[in-house]
């Protein structure tokens, strides 16, 4: 019964959403667009002709938005999970956090690049510090893959969750970056803990 409960809310919460509703109308598959959206428009990350990496993809969303902004650029997106084709852009099935795909990524692009993103987290476990942890792990090692790849002017975007690994992803940011913010899109919603950090310019 508490079941059902719960996923009638989840379901009447998923109506009143505002960016539910406008994912629909635009043509993404999830609300997460819009999270991008905002942080590209506020710190400038993304522009036509550029090469980017979209890591922990799916369903496709943001590589959704970066394959209409980005338009003559080279994009690859990587999931463990199988995400359905977007045209434009290099899909790759397979952990990121593992070598084989880190040498298939950097097979396609031969060099540097000069955006990665990822909206990466854990599969939750409800234990919100837990959470947090794990998903700060994924920021961390997005982060470092995003260090060796990135150009000088190179720009990184990830999620992360406030909690107690919150300051070492900052403090690795400001060691790998010149320029370090953390910002909460109005996309995300209220009850989240995730906010993004945006790092630009490699030291």
């Amino acid at each position: 019964m508490k079941k059902n409960r719960i996923s009638k809310n989840w379901i009447n919460k998923q109506k009143r959403d505002i960016y539910v509703r406008q994912s629909q109308v635009d043509g993404y598959r999830a609300r997460s667009a819009y999270k991008l959206i905002e942080i590209d428009e506020k710190f400038k990350i993304l522009k036509n002709g550029i090469s980017v990496i979209d890591l922990g993809a799916s369903p496709g969303s943001w590589s959704q938005y970066i394959a209409r902004t980005v338009k003559s650029g080279r994009i690859v997106s990587i999931d463990i999970k199988d995400m359905e084709k977007i045209e434009n852009i290099i899909q790759i099935k397979g952990d990121f956090t593992m070598q084989d795909s880190q040498k298939k990524i950097k097979r396609f692009f031969k060099s540097k690049v000069d955006v990665v993103v990822s909206d990466m987290a854990v599969n939750t476990t409800g234990i919100k510090d837990i959470d947090a942890i794990y998903t700060g792990e994924l920021a961390m090692e997005a982060m470092n893959f995003s260090k060796e790849m990135l150009v000088k002017e190179g720009r990184f975007v990830s999620k992360i969750f406030l909690g107690s690994s919150f300051n070492e992803i900052v403090a690795l940011g400001k060691k790998i970056f010149k320029e370090v913010k953390v910002f909460k899109p109005k996309a995300s919603r209220k009850e989240s803990k995730e906010s993004f950090i945006i790092c630009k310019n490699t030291r």
